[in-house]
């Protein structure tokens, strides 16, 4: 059982690299991610293959184990009933049973190592699944944070504004001469109203000259009284 190819891509990888190269973030990651889960179940999966098998060896040993102690037993009960012949017949079962039991031995230290390579993939695994998750949200929003910015870009440059700028412009001089005329009126209402007033003044003052002119000429017309 060899280590997954397309798991040791991920894990070797740098996410970010990956991210620089993609034509959508968004979409990359999301692929990255769910590569990254698909990877992970597939070495449980594996992982739990292996510590069955793990658990079946040593359950072989177990019993080969036993197999050695009972020969061994065997050949003691031969030797204490002058039974030399099965003697020997019990020890090369054992010397068999033995190396069986050194095979079996070597398979468990193989699976050992398959199940402590196992471990530290799937604890690199996790630990890269669990940075592209954290920093999935943050690459969403700083995209669409860009794609909004990119439409605001592109509606500032376009003559679309411009446009609506000069015309919002032209608005604004149509009420401005709008509001012109009505202060018009209102100052030509308040001129002749002064006009009025100050003819009435100017009236007074001629009509109180006019009264003194008056005066002052009868004054002369009277005869002067004798001495």
């Amino acid at each position: 059982m060899g280590i997954f190819s397309r798991f040791a891509d991920i894990v070797n990888s740098n996410i970010s690299a990956i991210l620089d190269k993609a034509e959508d973030p968004e979409k990359m990651v999301r692929l990255i991610i769910q590569e990254m889960e698909d990877t992970l179940v597939e070495v449980r999966s594996t992982s739990a293959k292996v510590l069955a098998e793990k658990k079946e060896l040593l359950r072989r040993i177990a019993r080969v184990q036993e197999q050695v102690q009972d020969w061994q037993s065997k050949a003691e009960l031969a030797l204490s009933k002058d039974r030399e012949d099965l003697a020997k017949a019990a020890l090369s079962e054992k010397q068999k049973t033995v190396a069986l039991l050194q095979t079996l031995e070597k398979e468990l230290q193989v699976v050992e190592e398959h199940v402590a390579r196992l471990k530290d993939e799937i604890a690199q695994l996790q630990e890269k699944l669990n940075d592209a998750r954290a920093r999935q949200k943050t690459i969403i929003m700083r995209k669409q944070t860009a794609t909004s910015r990119l439409e605001v870009k592109k509606q500032l440059d376009s003559s679309k504004i411009d446009d609506a700028m000069m015309k919002f412009e032209q608005y604004e001089r149509r009420v401005e001469g709008l509001e012109a005329q009505v202060e018009s009126y209102d100052l030509g209402k308040k001129n002749v109203l002064a006009d009025e007033f100050a003819a009435l003044e100017a009236e007074d003052s001629v009509n109180d000259e006019l009264a003194a002119l008056k005066a002052k000429m009868s004054a002369k017309a009277q005869p002067k009284s004798k001495a």
